[in-house]
């Protein structure tokens, strides 16, 4: 009898235990919900601003060249704006298929010492962190994020970023599945892509280009609209 006695009183204590615990949960989740979530969102906000400072410095001393002589203050600008642009496209550095979830689509397949160019036709205007083109490089199945590129039709009055250099895109008719042929104009465009058989996709006029190389080394400079290393994917 003491035994079965001594089992109910352990069963009615542990079931009392556990609606303590219950409640003290639920209660300390509604007292916390505030100021613990205030709390996570500050470490987030810290994290965050810290990553972006180391970058700013990485990307200080990788990318001297990309500000003029003397220009300290210009080149902590650019490196503040080159990183808030990594961490706005980082989901894009190994990963194509991310980008085209967000709308970009093949523009040029493989171009030399340049890469494969992926365009957004949603994204217009500049913006560092929302570059309309993306520049991959290929290597089998593997694709990995190397560059940015703006176009304009004429050069920019204003420079959108300290120290640029531009490039040319001479007019073309451009295919559905990246092929593309130079012409002056649309009406010389074929309905099909004489190399595949592609169906037409746009026409643009001569074009100034802007790269920048934020996710693959150039020594040739940030802004060049080529790089010696890409020979190697130059068969891509």
């Amino acid at each position: 009898m003491r035994r079965i006695i001594i089992i109910a009183l352990s069963v009615a204590l542990l079931m009392t235990t556990a609606w303590v615990v219950r409640g003290a949960a639920a209660g300390s989740t509604a007292e916390s919900t505030g100021p613990a979530a205030a709390t996570l969102s500050d470490q987030s906000g810290q994290r965050k601003a810290l990553y972006q400072s180391e970058l700013e410095q990485n990307l200080q001393h990788h990318h001297p060249a990309a500000a003029p002589s003397g220009g300290g203050g210009r080149q902590r600008v650019l490196a503040s704006q080159l990183a808030r642009a990594r961490l706005a496209t980082a989901k894009y550095a190994t990963s194509l298929r991310a980008a085209k979830a967000d709308g970009y689509q093949i523009i040029t397949r493989m171009i030399p010492d340049m890469g494969w160019h992926f365009l957004n036709p949603a994204i217009q205007g500049f913006d560092v962190t929302r570059p309309p083109i993306l520049v991959y490089e290929r290597h089998g199945r593997t694709w990995q994020l190397a560059a940015f590129e703006w176009v304009f039709t004429a050069k920019p009055a204003t420079p959108p970023l300290p120290g640029v250099t531009y490039g040319s895109f001479a007019a073309a008719c451009h295919y559905k599945d990246g092929t593309f042929v130079a012409a002056a104009s649309q009406d010389q465009c074929a309905k099909r892509s004489p190399q595949t058989g592609a169906a037409f996709n746009f026409w643009h006029p001569d074009l100034v280009t802007l790269h920048i190389w934020l996710w693959y080394p150039n020594p040739a400079g940030l802004y060049n609209g080529t790089n010696p290393y890409i020979k190697p994917f130059n068969r891509g």
